[in-house]
């Protein structure tokens, strides 16, 4: 029998994991449910053929617009009162992602044969987020799996409408980047030389400018394969250091504290976590839970550890406010919309209003940046090609007046 890794919470709301041997995704967690284990992420140990699909231990990622239509389709079938099986059917036939189309395709097969529509999302190899499989496993236990679907749908929308905004608001920036480098590579490597040569032919003393850009374009042009090494040994050496945990944790300490950055790495993490652990105990899924897959959806390790030490406090009887409020990690209106949301017993209603603020700052956390950067890249471009173009003609001029 293949064995499972399991990560979950026991009666008492404690986090256990371990090993457990089953034949399949449902008997395991039909074994851990009767040992008192809520699995909140269940991973089978070695690779798993099936339908001529590979199944690997986190497996690939669906994009999150291609399954926020998939969800919603599914739940207005759903809600327009057709069968489970008819309406896995009828959505996959409609998607334009393969992957999740041949997914959608076998999960309809385990739904049919009675699995649980959880159990046969859960077994897709990872391509569905536990957050995804825990809610829809609320909405068959309450069933209200239509409204479940509901919730995810909206959720994934938002998180791809973040990300778009984002993504659009840095593609300016980034092509005035590679095309500044391109346009100061070419100068360097072309045009530069070849002027140079003609400066030095006019057997006078060149000015400081022009032997500081004559030595620069002869650095580049004989040892430019040393620069290629030392700048790709130093990201390798980077990148080997970041894989470690105490350079995981200074990289992760750094991106919460460069300036400008850092704060707007803050406002988005803030904003997932709220909207996430929101959207969770809306579902119906417990506080304990919530916290936990939510702590596994961030990837800032420092977040991640004040999560997990809240998460030890509510354990221990305490409300959310008060731990989210000693980590000194999220903002402190975070803390302070929780302890009115558990004062009111309205909590997920609190953190959607903190997710909505903080997704309205991160817009213009974006477009204060972007008002910045670009006439810093503009005023950086300029002072280099003037430096070029004054070295050039520093020396024409000179020789002129010598003529004169």
């Amino acid at each position: 029998m293949p064995l499972f890794e399991y990560t979950g919470l026991d009666a008492a709301g404690k986090k256990v994991k371990g090993v457990i041997e089953g034949s399949g995704k449902k008997s395991v967690q039909q074994k851990l449910r009767a040992e008192g284990i809520f699995p909140t992420d269940l991973r089978e140990e070695r690779a798993q053929t099936g339908s001529g699909w590979t199944l690997r231990r986190g497996g690939g990622k669906v994009p999150a617009p291609q399954l926020a239509a998939a969800t919603r389709q599914l739940a207005t079938l759903l809600g327009a009162g057709l069968p489970l099986d008819e309406a896995l059917a009828t959505a996959g036939s409609q998607l334009e992602h393969p992957a999740l189309e041949r997914a959608l395709g076998r999960v309809r097969e385990e739904v049919v044969q009675g699995q649980t529509l959880h159990d046969a999302l859960a077994g897709q190899g990872g391509l569905f987020p536990p957050l995804y499989i825990n809610m829809v496993e609320v909405g068959e236990n309450t069933g209200t799996l239509d409204q479940a679907l509901e919730r995810l749908a909206d959720f994934l929308e938002d998180q791809a409408r973040m990300v778009g905004r984002i993504q659009a608001a840095m593609a300016y920036p980034i092509l005035m980047a590679l095309i500044g480098t391109g346009v100061l590579i070419f100068l360097f490597t072309f045009v530069v030389p070849k002027v140079t040569r003609m400066l030095e032919d006019l057997g006078q003393a060149l000015p400081l400018p022009t032997q500081l850009l004559i030595g620069a374009s002869d650095f580049l042009a004989g040892w430019w394969w040393l620069l290629l090494l030392i700048l790709g040994g130093a990201a390798v050496a980077l990148i080997r250091y970041r894989r470690t945990d105490a350079g995981r944790l200074a990289f992760d300490g750094w991106a919460l504290k460069v300036p400008v950055i850092g704060r707007l790495n803050l406002l988005i993490a803030t904003s997932r976590f709220s909207r996430t652990l929101a959207t969770l105990i809306r579902s119906g899924v417990p506080l304990l839970a919530a916290l936990e897959i939510t702590r596994n959806l961030l990837q800032n390790r420092l977040l991640r550890r004040a999560l997990e030490e809240t998460s030890l406090a509510v354990r221990e009887g305490e409300g959310l406010a008060p731990p989210l409020k000693r980590s000194g990690v999220f903002p402190p209106m975070v803390s302070q919309m929780a302890a009115i949301g558990e004062r009111s017993g309205d909590l997920e209603a609190m953190l959607f209003r903190v997710a909505d603020t903080y997704e309205h700052q991160v817009e213009m956390a974006i477009s204060g940046a972007l008002s910045l950067l670009e006439p810093l890249m503009i005023l950086l471009m300029g002072t280099v090609v003037g430096f070029i173009v004054l070295a050039i003609l520093l020396p024409i001029f000179q020789a002129s007046q010598g003529i004169g």
